[in-house]
């Protein structure tokens, strides 16, 4: 097959870092949490309620991915993608105009966005591992680290730049919270809809150029062997992959959750010695503290998309479990010293930026590890299986933070937030010596 008929397969690069900038939009949910937890604020939830949107955005994130998976071939790339994208944005446009409620935000930023996150996403990566067979942890790093990026850039335009839209923006006669609602769903719904454009599988047969594939007799772990879904399911290969992936996702997503709210008590009370409300100087230092958590934050969005790559480049030089190793011990050791490390500044931005860098390694080492364990061209399907394990990790992670965080409402310092930080990082150098027994799975 003549390659200039083909097209560029760099274009589906650049379509598939469009579409997840937009899917990024459930990272962005901390810059929301400190107006709707707000005591006396407009909303009044409690950290637990504005958990579980968040936690209820990733479980059907990860649910939905599982049928968008099993459904990529039959309804096409494209169609999957531009779904995704309209519900997506449906959620948010629904929830600015009714979402005054915690059940109606559940049940439109939760269910219906993170339902129209789980059609979008498995297809840049389904489409471009096709295109880049002899580059996969580099291609599922760029395809994805628009994700991370994302987060970035709806963190810093709602809370920041500008003074931040949550400021004082106003849309259709709506408060700051549901105007940006608003205005995101239509972003996000006409980036993924330019982004769908390019999702195309390569022609049959067709292999980039000097790219000559491995023997599938010597390379049981390079993606040659390709394992339907129901044969994944009876390897353990698969239950080790998957709880490695619960354990090491748990705490990129609990930070994401409360890297704000634990920043502004953690520096509060580090400034003051209390978290007392009624001391003079509380509501200025609050203030600044909640300036220097939206840095991390931002800072933590960026790393989380730098990582993506990183990690994917890395581990096509020293392989798929290796990698893994190495970022669930990084996680796990920073994750022990979280809570002393937030009570600075600088300490506490550089343990956002680690956590997020070694976050963002999960989505270019575990579709890339599911391709060369179970097979190329069957990626899309069996990924959405492998990526359940973020749902889990996605009510896990946040709800562990915020229980303890309730359970210490109204406590005059922030050790409430230790043990879950604790938790996840046993979890997570678990997880590093589960992913050294895993060998190549071998097909019966």
């Amino acid at each position: 097959m003549e390659q200039q008929k083909v097209m560029n397969r760099w274009l589906v690069v650049i379509g598939a870092i469009l579409i997840q900038l937009a899917l990024g939009a459930i990272y962005a949910w901390s810059v929301f949490t400190p107006k709707l937890t707000e005591v006396g604020g407009s909303y009044g939830f409690s950290a637990g309620q504005a958990a579980w949107i968040f936690s209820a955005g990733l479980f059907f994130f990860a649910l939905v991915m599982i049928w968008a998976g099993r459904k990529l071939a039959s309804i096409g790339p494209q169609k999957l993608a531009m779904a995704g994208g309209i519900i997506l944005g449906l959620g948010y446009i629904l929830a600015g105009f009714f979402g005054n409620s915690f059940v109606a935000q559940l049940i439109l930023i939760g269910i219906v966005g993170g339902s129209g996150i789980g059609l979008a996403y498995v297809v840049p990566i389904a489409v471009g591992v096709k295109w880049f067979p002899d580059k996969k942890g580099m291609l599922t790093g760029l395809a994805v680290a628009g994700f991370g990026f994302g987060a970035t850039i709806w963190v810093k335009w709602a809370g920041a730049w500008g003074g931040g839209l949550l400021k004082d923006f106003e849309l259709f006669g709506l408060d700051e919270v549901r105007s940006v609602f608003v205005l995101y769903g239509f972003i996000f719904a006409a980036m993924v809809l330019i982004g769908s454009l390019v999702m195309k599988d390569p022609p049959e047969g067709w292999l980039p150029k000097g790219y000559i594939p491995p023997e599938a007799g010597a390379a049981k772990a390079s993606g040659q062997i390709n394992f339907e879904s129901g044969e994944m399911l009876r390897t353990p290969q698969f239950y080790m992959l998957f709880i490695t992936f619960v354990f090491s996702a748990l705490a990129g997503l609990m930070v994401i959750y409360c890297i704000k709210l634990f920043g502004i008590d953690s520096l509060t009370f580090s400034k003051l010695g209390s978290l007392d409300p009624s001391n003079s100087d509380f509501g200025p230092t609050k203030e600044w503290a909640s300036a220097i958590a939206g840095t991390a934050m931002a800072t933590y969005a960026i790393l989380n998309g730098l990582g993506r790559i990183i990690w994917g480049i890395v581990s096509d030089k020293i392989g798929r479990r290796i990698a893994i190793f190495l970022m669930c011990l990084f996680q796990g050791i920073i994750m022990l010293f979280l809570f002393q490390l937030g009570a600075g500044t600088a300490s506490f931005i550089i343990a956002a930026a680690i956590i997020g860098f070694n976050f963002g390694g999960n989505f270019a080492l575990f579709p890339a590890a599911t391709a060369d364990f179970f097979g190329n061209k069957t990626v899309g399907k069996n990924y959405g299986l492998v990526f359940f394990a973020y749902g889990i990790a996605g009510i896990v992670g946040p709800q562990l933070a915020g229980v303890f965080k309730d359970a210490a409402k109204g406590a005059d310092n922030p050790s409430a937030w230790w043990t879950p930080f604790i938790i996840a990082g046993i979890a997570c150098i678990i997880g590093a010596f589960i992913i050294l027994l895993i060998k190549a799975p071998k097909k019966v």
